[in-house]
């Protein structure tokens, strides 16, 4: 047993083999950082956001409550999977969030700014979604962003799970 051990500590591993090493550690980090980047579409250009994806009734109930702070280019990507009306709320919200319906095409549908921390008062859709997305209140604005503009994500206007 120690001689193998001695033996394989001594070889020197090929370019290739360590190549095919890192890429085979990079794969998990790949796939999440594919589902962690979105992109808003707007009139003054592509503007990119770091999100995090929650598609099940527990992770979307809890959302972006009691969090303290969040990014200007952070956010959280509410996934329905299936189109229909939904309606959020801010109690236990501690940040002011805009809140971002889309439909399963991608396209932006309404836009509800400045959401007040605190506030349970309903934010409905209005119209059948399958994605709302969350982020810094007032950022909406600030990258112009209006009904008819589109989102680019994975699972947008794809079967992802």
């Amino acid at each position: 047993m120690v001689g193998n051990w001695q033996v394989a500590v001594r070889a020197r591993p090929t370019r290739a083999g360590l190549l095919a090493v890192i890429a085979l550690a990079m794969l998990p980090l790949a796939a999440c950082s594919d589902e962690g980047r979105l992109i808003l579409n707007t009139e003054s250009g592509a503007h990119a956001f770091a999100v995090e994806v929650v598609d099940t009734a527990e992770t979307r109930a809890r959302g972006l409550m009691f969090r303290q702070e969040l990014a200007d280019d952070a956010g959280m990507l509410f996934d329905f999977k299936e189109e229909r009306e939904v309606s959020f709320w801010m109690m236990n919200t501690l940040i002011p969030l805009d809140m971002i319906f889309i439909g399963a095409d991608g396209v932006v549908k309404t836009v509800h700014v400045n959401a007040r921390p605190q506030d349970p008062t309903s934010i409905p859709s209005q119209v059948p979604v399958q994605f709302v997305l969350e982020i810094p209140g007032g950022r909406s604005e600030e990258i112009g962003l209006e009904p008819g503009d589109t989102v680019e994500h994975p699972r947008i206007g794809s079967k992802a799970p």
